[in-house]
């Protein structure tokens, strides 16, 4: 069986990071897609925007809490994961991200020294 997602987006907002109770680092980050999906009446391009929800662990979600920045265009590789939970009123909560194993910044330098 396969379990693989690859994202090529443009980041929501700035890396979140955290550390476990063991001390292991975890970055969460969101990032948008961009889906042509044809022209309206007027000829104007229309696209859809689809959100995700990645998950990096170790000195992969240290390399992007100090490199990435929100509008930042990323390659990212992983597993997709679906975590559920309740809170403290008794609502289940249902969460799909991509577990990261692989991340590409891109861009060109320009981007990578103002992102640094």
């Amino acid at each position: 069986m396969i379990n693989k997602a690859i994202v090529i987006g443009r980041l929501t907002a700035d890396p979140e990071l955290r550390t476990t109770q063991q001390g292991k680092a975890v970055a969460n980050l969101r990032v948008a897609t961009n889906e042509f999906i044809g022209k309206d009446e007027e000829g104007n391009r229309r696209e859809h925007t689809e959100y995700h929800r990645l998950v990096l662990f170790g000195k992969l979600a240290e390399v992007a809490h100090g490199y990435l920045k929100k509008g930042r265009l990323i390659y990212a590789e992983g597993r997709i994961q679906t975590r559920s939970w309740d809170d403290a009123a008794g609502a289940k909560h249902l969460s799909t991200e991509i577990v990261v194993e692989t991340m590409q910044m891109l861009g060109g330098k320009e981007q990578n020294s103002a992102a640094a």
